[in-house]
């Protein structure tokens, strides 16, 4: 009798699979099975502005990828808490972007004003909101082109730091509590780059990796290592050269021969 693996489990296995081995079809396989998290987030932001949830949702999977490509299932915690800041951030990074490229033309802007005077002299004879197709036929224009013009002038708002993006069980999540920390990403390329060497040192042979670690890390000279472990300063510093030629062969990120589908 055979028992299948649970969504959870599947993921945990995919995770660790593409950390030791990176390739395309597997991170495919992890983008797929977190695509719920990226339309989470997408349907979220969506209702604090005016761009499409499509567009949202599809910037989100870069983010997505991106965690993929750094997660380190050793670290023991959970992907998706992983995750959350990369997805959140490209859609916040586009939405930023976005904000400041919008070109309004000057008629619509004259048609903004405009229309905000016509807002208000409707509501004061009808005694309540006008709706569109009612503000656009006082303008002379289509309700499309009247929306157009509204949702233009929304999308050139800038946002506000303190705009909330989320509301969690204790507080909200504003847009600047989700802005990436320099300092703090820096720490962490940094750690993640040492991780990657003691992974290739690990992989040296005893007495090479020794040599390197009382160069490199105990700040030793070449002839002190070859007192301490009794060979030649010659051997010392050939060892050395050859573990960290082996090293950057180790380092070398592996060609990939597959190309991502067209959907992701």
């Amino acid at each position: 009798m055979t028992t299948q693996s649970s969504p959870r489990s599947t993921a945990i296995e995919l995770l660790v699979a593409y950390h030791q081995n990176p390739t395309v079809s597997v991170r495919n396989k992890l983008v797929r099975l977190n695509a719920g998290l990226v339309r989470k987030i997408a349907h979220r932001i969506s209702r604090q502005c005016c761009e499409p949830f499509e567009d949202l949702e599809q910037i989100g999977y870069l983010g997505l990828i991106r965690a993929i490509e750094r997660f380190d299932p050793g670290h023991g915690y959970a992907f998706s808490s992983f995750a959350v800041p990369y997805i959140r951030g490209e859609m916040l990074h586009f939405l930023r972007d976005r904000s400041s490229a919008v070109k309004i033309p000057r008629r619509w802007q004259e048609m903004q004003k405009e229309g905000q005077r016509v807002r208000e002299a409707l509501t004061k004879e009808l005694g309540r909101n006008p709706k569109d197709s009612e503000i656009a036929e006082r303008l002379n224009v289509s309700i499309n082109e009247w929306q157009e013009i509204k949702l233009s002038g929304k999308n050139r708002l800038l946002l506000s730091l303190d705009a909330t993006v989320s509301q969690q069980v204790d507080s909200a999540v504003t847009l600047g509590d989700t802005l990436t920390d320099a300092h703090a990403q820096t720490l962490q390329i940094w750690e993640e780059d040492r991780q990657q060497i003691q992974r290739a040192m690990a992989q040296l042979e005893e007495k090479t990796r020794t040599a390197i670690e009382l160069v490199y890390y105990s700040d030793l000279s070449r002839k002190e290592v070859a007192e301490k472990i009794g060979v030649s300063p010659m051997t010392v510093t050939r060892r050395i050269q050859r573990g960290v030629e082996q090293m950057i062969a180790i380092l070398q990120p592996q060609p990939q021969s597959e190309s991502v589908p067209s959907e992701l």
